[in-house]
């Protein structure tokens, strides 16, 4: 259907289905003209030719994403939308919609229902509640997936895609580096959503890595110790740890000069390499600790 980023239009079409906003669900439709197709030609559906879209809104990136795609599956929480969907891609017989919360959909067997076990990639304009658990869940779910094209809030896109070891790296920074190589493709003002929102957003890709941009021995471990060292920014990253961990801290100082790092390092200089050698070097000082444990039992 044409014209769904002109308000003439879609606000008689929110009218005719009797459709109200939820703030509970974030809902801020995308209606930039110039956005869309912006979208559709850099998320890569042309190229892989099938489209898992999550949160379709209107329809106004679904119908884009209907024209380079051969396949789009969108996902939609709100079944209120449905038959208001219908309507605006009743000219697109290559969309297939689906009701369903993306947070706890088994992804995996979605994406081999509606694609036959090809790859896809993945196109959704989020809630900005649910930027972060989505993306981390896309990402340490291993999908076969070769990229996830996002619109999130302005300040989160560059959360996201910040470089560990800078001053506004985080968690979620290192998380995303981890697992793909995130880049920020252009920024969206707040006027081009019906309702307008009160932050300007960004449009984030990620291209996942067939292999993690460093090696670790235990990847359980290599997060805990990247969120413990981020629990408490205004501490050094030895007191972050240990407090975090309930490591006893020269336990955890001596990993840190261990694995090359100063102790007096916080969290947000490190880089994804110290992480990973600290990491191990944590997880030795706790082995040896368990072993001297079960000695010291064993002598009883």
């Amino acid at each position: 259907m044409q014209g769904l980023s002109d308000l003439r239009v879609i606000r008689p079409l929110l009218e005719k289905y009797g459709f109200r906003f939820s703030k509970a669900l974030g809902q801020n439709f995308l209606v930039d003209g110039s956005v869309c197709p912006k979208i559709a030609s850099l998320c890569g559906a042309a190229e892989t030719g099938n489209v898992l879209e999550i949160g379709p809104g209107i329809g106004v990136l679904t119908y884009e994403l209907a024209r380079k795609a051969q396949r789009v599956a969108a996902v939609e929480l709100d079944r209120r939308l449905f038959p208001l969907l219908s309507e605006t891609l009743s000219d697109c017989p290559n969309v297939r919609l689906i009701e369903g919360d993306a947070m706890k959909m088994d992804l995996r067997a979605l994406l081999s229902e509606q694609f036959g076990g090809e790859r896809a990639v993945v196109c959704a304009n989020l809630p900005y509640y649910i930027t972060s658990p989505l993306i981390m869940r896309l990402l340490e779910e291993r999908l076969p997936v070769d990229a996830v094209t996002v619109m999130v809030q302005k300040e989160a896109a560059e959360r996201l895609c910040t470089e560990p070891g800078t001053r506004a790296s985080g968690a979620v920074s290192a998380a995303v580096r981890y697992f793909s190589e995130p880049e920020i493709l252009f920024r969206v003002g707040r006027g081009s959503f019906y309702p307008s929102p009160k932050v300007d957003s960004a449009v984030i890709r990620l291209r996942l890595l067939e292999k993690p941009a460093v090696f670790v021995e235990d990847e359980g471990m290599f997060f805990r110790v990247v969120r413990a060292a981020f629990a408490q920014r205004r501490k050094t990253a030895v007191n972050s740890v240990s407090n975090t961990l309930g490591m006893r801290k020269e336990a955890v100082r001596e990993a840190f000069l261990a694995a090359g790092i100063s102790e007096n390092a916080r969290a947000e200089s490190l880089r994804l390499e110290d992480f990973a050698a600290l990491g191990a070097a944590l997880q030795r000082e706790r082995n040896g600790a368990e072993n001297e444990t079960e000695s010291a039992e064993c002598h009883r």
